[in-house]
């Protein structure tokens, strides 16, 4: 997913070279996401700046630390905490004129650029088959872990506008929703 993310940036950001990663530094879950990013980052002549929130470092010294870097975009991490504080991050985003892709739509529906990730109507639909199986007698842990096999872009035309980033007419049209 990170991969296709950096993907999606270079795409709408041309002349892209270093893209600032939020990330919970406590989160297990982000170095793993990171180190994916770092590889694909790599593979395209992209540069990575992450950026952690913790304990110690909140929001505004984490966008104070991508500015200082002179980051030209912004990937945010899967993250519960990150999710929490979307419209925050959203904002800050703005109001640093970073485009940023993150991973659920709900950034996009609150003035985020574009987010890209798992169908949660395809993974709702996907697990109540699970519970079905589970309530007629099937052991959860014989059950098999899936994968999301459905992805969804979300582009929000008015940051885009905002940000002055020309998004593409193709680019459009592949967007699963563009927010007007």
């Amino acid at each position: 997913m990170g991969s296709k993310r950096l993907e999606l940036l270079k795409e709408i950001v041309p002349r892209l070279s270093l893209v600032a990663v939020l990330l919970n530094s406590n989160n297990p879950q982000s170095q793993i996401e990171l180190r994916e990013l770092q590889a694909a980052a790599l593979a395209m002549g992209l540069t990575l700046q992450p950026t952690g929130i913790s304990t110690e470092v909140g929001l505004d010294d984490a966008f104070a630390a991508v500015k200082t870097a002179a980051a030209q975009a912004l990937i945010v991490l899967t993250d519960p905490i990150l999710f929490s504080q979307r419209k925050r991050i959203v904002d800050l985003a703005a109001s640093n004129r970073l485009p940023a892709v993150y991973f659920f739509q709900e950034f996009a529906e609150v003035g985020g650029l574009m987010s890209y990730g798992p169908s949660d109507a395809d993974l709702f639909r996907r697990a109540s088959g699970y519970v079905d199986r589970i309530l007629k007698g099937a052991r959860p842990s014989n059950l098999p872990v899936e994968q999301p096999t459905k992805f969804e872009l979300f582009i929000n035309r008015k940051t885009a506008h905002t940000l002055g980033v020309a998004i593409p007419e193709s680019f459009l049209l592949r967007a699963d929703k563009v927010i007007e």
